[in-house]
């Protein structure tokens, strides 16, 4: 039983569901707290060269390699290697791929669980604080108590299993048809809000005016690791989305239209959080806490305040739902390939390894908060080795292996680019741009 046989039942439920993976919390919790973290418009610059230039290339290779193989990660890279007359050690990439996915949800989960969290609150009617020091405190309580970062994570994990249960066309497809126009309304609604309170003027200088002199390597490691997390390349979901894919569907096309609409998700984030944050004078470093310590403090100095949290975090539930069926698709899909089970099961299985792994990293930021392992914390390493090490690792052999490795004629049968100069134009780009870029800034970054 392979989990290919499902396929997508349109072009734009293909669409919307990898748009629906792309755009999560990647795009409205992380991009501003790590564009805080880095400096602001020069981060951004460097983030959208590395999107387009990088981002593209790659998420056309996945998708070619998952509709060729038409299998999981492991067993498509497996199989197209053997095609190709190389060796099969070569499924070990997509082994790291559904690694670093698993590894991902791990933290994923449990910010999934803050946001649910302070859904309910501001469904309460206790989402707004007067302070920044009253927010951040009470972030920390938040933090400090495991029990409620269990539930809530767990919440998010069940909403999101049961989605990918009910299978490719009747889960996936029928969920993002609904949840994606509903982001991206929410999202436009309060940045046009943000327009008659104020703080844009601030944000677009914030945004858009460069200043490269705090740029390091860290900083182009970082816009990488940005760029890959928030299109979702190297964690298996683009490639098992592309084993789904149809023939009639053009993969060029479809990678410009991803990136497109994550890049635009992600810089309309930017314009609803950093509007706000500016025009309250908040602080634009809090980290990834930054909307949690922020925004209900911004929200209570607005009318209609709790009104317009409770549509933010509602936005970012759904964010946050999508985010995670993306990112636990293809484990889903590998496990019910390597077992041979049905889909539910798999299903079942997938999401009950990831409750205790993602307990542990709940426990992280409260009782075992005080674990440290080579002078940094416990949740230091579950966020940093997946998302800073293994992605860039990952996104790089998929781009050798494609590049260098795979015979030309079959990335240009898959790809069906009938312009010869835009194929070659892709080719040159993966082989002596891509390639090289990746791990320079692998490199110089760690």
């Amino acid at each position: 039983m392979t989990a290919a046989k499902a396929a997508w039942g349109s072009r734009s439920g293909f669409i919307l569901a990898s748009i629906g993976f792309a755009v999560g919390l990647g795009n409205i919790w992380r991009f501003p707290y790590v564009t805080g973290e880095n400096g602001g418009s020069a981060f951004v610059i460097i983030y959208l060269l590395c999107a387009f230039g990088i981002g593209v290339p790659i998420l056309m290779s996945e998708f070619l390699v998952g509709r060729r193989g038409a299998k999981s990660p492991p067993y498509a890279i497996g199989d197209v290697s053997v095609e190709a007359g190389l060796k099969p050690v070569w499924s070990w990439v997509g082994n790291l791929t559904i690694v670093t996915a698993f590894g991902i949800l791990i933290s994923y989960a449990v910010v999934a669980g803050w946001v649910l969290y302070y859904f309910y609150q501001a469904l309460q009617g206790t989402l707004l604080t007067a302070t920044p020091e009253l927010a951040a405190l009470r972030f920390e309580q938040a933090l400090a108590n495991p029990v409620s970062l269990i539930f809530w994570g767990a919440v998010a994990l069940g909403a999101a299993g049961a989605i990918i249960a009910s299978g490719v066309q009747q889960g996936i497809e029928r969920a993002v048809k609904i949840l994606m126009p509903t982001l991206f309304v929410l999202l436009l609604l309060l940045m046009i809000y943000n327009l008659f309170v104020g703080g844009i003027p601030e944000a677009f200088n914030y945004l858009f005016k460069p200043d490269f002199s705090k740029v390091t390597g860290a900083t182009f490691l970082a816009a990488l690791s940005q760029a890959f997390f928030s299109i979702g390349v190297a964690m298996a979901g683009m490639m098992m989305f592309g084993a789904y894919l149809p023939k009639s569907i053009s993969i060029a096309q479809s990678a410009m239209i991803i990136v497109a609409a994550d890049t635009v998700v992600a810089l309309l984030a930017g314009l609803v959080i950093f509007p706000m944050v500016f025009h309250n004078g908040l602080d634009v470093g809090a980290g990834t806490g930054l909307i949690f310590q922020t925004l209900p403090v911004a929200f209570d100095r607005m009318g209609s305040g709790a009104l317009v949290g409770a549509v933010f975090f509602l936005l970012l539930c759904v964010a946050a739902i999508t985010s995670i069926v993306g990112l636990a698709e293809p484990v889903t899909g590998y496990v019910q390939e390597r077992l041979d089970v049905s889909r539910r099961r798999a299903t079942v299985f997938t999401f009950g390894a990831l409750l205790p792994c993602s307990m542990v990293s709940a426990l992280s930021f409260s009782s075992w908060a005080g674990v440290s392992m080579f002078g940094q914390s416990l949740d230091y390493w579950i966020e940093y080795l997946p998302n800073q090490v293994m992605l860039p690792v990952g996104g790089l052999l998929i781009a050798v292996f494609v590049a260098w490795r795979l015979p030309k004629q079959i990335s240009c049968e898959e790809l069906g680019i009938t312009n010869p100069i835009g194929f070659s134009l892709w080719w040159t780009l993966m082989r002596f741009i891509v390639v090289p870029a990746v791990l320079i800034i692998l490199l110089t970054g760690l």
